[in-house]
């Protein structure tokens, strides 16, 4: 049976919508001040249909807007829910939380998303290919990009106090390393404007993959419907965020593990599921183009466009600037990540064992940060 025959709750991209119970049990829990470790993981599971829902709103005004503003609204509600996650951190001041959940977001998106397409995408073919030199150009402006957002935490290596531990949680840094991480901030959102002008006008053909919604899933919404959607999703991340972020602290401590990992992994991972799901999908769908763009062009825009708006939004949101310094953790995950993305995407081919390698390398990092 097509999927457009199908009901709604029976298609492949439906899963995320049989979480959406979780959402009235979070609330209800935060409500009667239940145990933290129970707030944290239904407000998570509670997060995965309102992201869901944000980013299907947004493919479906996206489909009615025509391609330049609906690549717009793409690069700019892509990551919203990360966004956030992060900004209600940044509120009460997790600053550590908020630089592990971008790393995290990072490094997910090229290891374990990329790996898990490829993986899955190529069992029972003999290889996949994409556009290498779209891929390349993303991977390229992620690795640029990288190398200026690890450049403060080399500044407080060398003139500073050294590299935050992984367990830290408040850290009062010297003002030079704020207005580097400003600096840093401003041009990086510079940055981020020239690649939207590159990438939805002067090289539109690059950037443009098959839809995300193939033509078995009927016509698009009405604008009125996705806006409406899109409202309602906004509202619904909100709160859920308030919840996660809230029980964060009191969750490590009951739980005994880092706030550092639960940022680097788990809000990461819960803030990306749905489009992590869409990824692999299309990867089975043997459409490589559209899998590696949601991997590497979801990573340039959290290294571009999310970390440099928490670094201006810091100082308004929270109790002092938030600045670009990260572990040595985070630092070698993000420039191994940006040297990953760059030699995987290099020849346009990709096997399922390559797909393996990738999550492999994404297990031991997430190891190494639980022990750390």
């Amino acid at each position: 049976m097509p999927q457009r025959d199908r009901p709604f709750l029976l298609t492949v991209g439906a899963w995320p919508y049989f979480l959406v119970p979780f959402i009235p049990i979070a609330i209800v829990l935060e409500l009667a001040h239940a145990s933290a470790v129970l707030i944290f993981a239904t407000s998570a599971l509670g997060v995965i249909p309102t992201a869901a829902l944000m980013g299907e709103a947004t493919e479906q005004l996206a489909a009615r807007s025509g391609p330049g503003i609906g690549g717009l609204l793409n690069v700019t509600f892509g990551n919203a829910p990360e966004l956030i996650i992060a900004l209600f951190a940044l509120d009460k001041g997790l600053h550590e939380v908020v630089k592990a959940s971008l790393v995290g977001s990072i490094v997910s998106n090229i290891l374990l998303v990329m790996g898990a397409s490829m993986f899955l995408g190529g069992l029972g073919r003999d290889r996949q290919r994409f556009n290498s030199v779209a891929a390349s150009a993303q991977s390229s402006m992620l690795m640029l990009a990288i190398v200026a957002v690890v450049m403060p935490a080399v500044f407080e290596l060398v003139r500073g106090s050294g590299l935050p531990a992984p367990t830290a949680e408040r850290i009062d840094y010297d003002a030079s390393v704020e207005h580097l991480s400003l600096i840093t901030a401003l041009v990086l959102i510079g940055v981020y404007a020239g690649g939207l002008v590159f990438s939805l006008r002067t090289h539109r053909d690059l950037f443009n993959p098959p839809h995300a919604h193939d033509e078995d899933e009927g016509e698009p919404w009405s604008v009125r419907k996705a806006v409406t959607a899109l409202a309602i999703a906004g509202v619904a991340v909100a709160v859920m965020s308030e919840i996660l972020v809230g029980s964060i602290s009191e969750t490590a401590q009951q739980a005994g593990i880092s706030e550092f990992f639960i940022g680097a992994i788990v809000v990461a991972i819960v803030g990306n599921a749905a489009e992590h799901w869409v990824a692999v999908l299309v990867a089975r769908k043997d459409k490589m183009d559209l899998a590696v763009n949601i991997a590497i062009g979801s990573s340039a825009q959290i290294a571009l466009f999310v970390a440099p708006v928490l670094v201006l939004a810091s100082y308004v949101i929270g109790p002092w600037p938030l600045p670009l310094v990260f572990n040595g953790f985070e630092v070698a995950a993000l420039v191994l990540a940006a040297l990953i993305a760059n030699q995987v995407t290099q020849d346009g081919e990709s096997t399922w064992f390559e797909g393996l390698q990738l999550l492999a390398v994404y297990a031991i990092i997430a190891v190494a940060f639980f022990v750390a």
